[in-house]
Parts: structure tokens; sequence; C-alpha cells
């Protein structure tokens, strides 16, 4: 179960925390590239609004752009400043969008994160660059690509900092979630608590089947008929799946954390 933060010294703060606690864990630093791809669409509003037909997921887009050209120059005066966490209480790729058209206007003056209305301009005369994730636009990638697109790939190398959890029992899993909630994202809380109920479940399965199956070669015949194990979950269900190589992997880490013993084909529980 893996679990990010956002920083070296939150890393080595949750390990010591987990370790405190009994739970085994380890500390993982990686280095690794994040690239995503975009098909760019530019031009004034009025032009892009003529081209929409031609593909739904533009109209949706510049009905969006109206919608938040209006509540932003709804309440704001010309001259008045304006903090760009007042304006994005949350994220919104389409005010970002028109704020960027704005600016490029002249309509808007930036200064050391603080924005002035200089002017009000008409929405149809803005020129405006709307970014479309290639993933989100698949079923209509065509239709984009013959408004004169330009496809953008962004690199971005970035560290990230990981505590591993190494247990498999679900109370000490349930434990260290508990922990992290004061160290990692929401994000990786989330996929580690089905991560949790995932290889406790498997654990628990293994354990139960090699009661029966003391050769390694028919514990994991026995496990590949049984899958997906299902388990039912506050509600959910979770559908485990696995192959044999995961499974070989796993019987190591069982051994590693005591449950049983692997000795070539034969296995004590």
């Amino acid at each position: 179960m893996r679990l990010e933060v956002l920083s070296r010294e939150d890393m080595n703060e949750l390990s010591r925390t987990l370790s405190r606690a009994g739970i085994m864990n380890r500390p993982v630093e990686e280095t690794r590239p994040e690239i995503e791809h975009y098909l760019v669409v530019r031009g004034r509003y009025s032009k892009l609004v003529e081209l929409s037909p031609k593909a739904p997921v533009l109209g949706e887009e510049l009905d969006a752009i109206q919608l938040a050209y209006e509540e932003l120059l709804r309440e704001w005066d010309v001259g008045q400043e304006r903090s760009l966490s007042e304006l994005f209480e949350e994220p919104d790729l389409s005010k970002l969008s028109l704020i960027t058209a704005l600016i490029e206007e002249g309509a808007i003056d930036e200064h050391d994160g603080v924005l002035i209305l200089r002017e009000k301009p008409p929405l149809d005369n803005l020129e405006l660059e709307l970014r479309f994730p290639i993933e989100e636009v698949e079923e209509e990638l065509e239709e984009i690509e013959d408004l004169g697109t330009t496809l953008i790939t962004e690199y971005t190398l970035s560290k990230h900092y990981y505590v591993e959890v190494l247990e498999v029992d679900r109370e000490l899993l349930e434990n260290a979630l508990e922990i992290a909630k004061d160290y990692a994202t929401e994000e990786s809380i989330v996929e580690a608590t089905f991560d949790a109920v995932a290889r406790s479940v498997l654990a628990e399965k293994i354990l139960e089947l090699a009661e029966k199956h003391r050769k390694k070669n028919e514990l994991i015949e026995a496990l590949m008929e049984a899958e997906p194990i299902t388990v039912e979950t506050d509600g959910d269900r979770v559908n485990v799946y696995y192959d044999e190589d995961a499974i070989e992997d796993f019987l190591k880490t069982l051994q590693t954390l005591g449950y049983l013993k692997v000795k070539g084909n034969r296995i004590w529980v």
C-alpha cells in the first residue's frame, strides 16, 4: 500500500510515525516524468462559435467561457483590483482561458498576483486559446483536428515522495490509513484504502487455501480458480484480480512478514 506525500520531510515523519505504531514501512523517492498531450484551438470567440457545430465539445467549452465571462465581469468594476486567490477559489480552466485572453487584450493588468480591470471588451472580440486533453476528446478527435488545431505536449520531470506500508493485516492497514490522514494526499488515501482492502482480503484467502494446499503449484492453481475474490465494504463491492506472477511476489511478501514459509514447491503456514 503506497501513500504519497508532498515533501521529503512529510515522508520521513510519516515513516517514523508508522514505525512507532509497529507498522512496517519504507520511504520511497521517485523522479519520474509526467507527459500530457493537448489539442489547442485558437481564434476569436465569435469565429469559434461559428465553428462549434463541427465539434460539440468546442461548443460546450464556449458555453463555459460565456458563463465565466458573465460571472467575472458582473461584479468587477473597471479600475478595481482582484487577487488571483479571490478569482480562483477552485480550479477553473474556462475562467483561466478567459482571464488569459483579457490580459492579452490589455483589458486586465497583472502585477504580483493582483489583477486590475481596465475595460470590459465584448466577449465576441476576445482571442481565445482553448486546450483539450487528447484523452478527453478521443471520440471527437477528427472533428477537432479539422478546426486547425495545434498539438502541444507538456513534459514535466518532478520528484515524488511515498511511504510504502508493507503490512497485509487489515487492522494494521486501517491504523496506517488513520495515521496517514495527517500527511498523505487525499487522492493517495482514497487509492490506498482500496489497496488495503484488496491486500488484506487476498492475504486472508491465500492463508485459508494454504491450510488445504501445501504445494505451491496447487495453491496457485486454487487461487486462479477463485479469481476474482469479491468483498463488500461500506456498501461497495471490490473485485480483486491477479495473475500468477503477482501471486508469486505476494507469497514472498507473506513469507517476509512471517505468515508462511515457502521452500521449493512446499508451503508451511
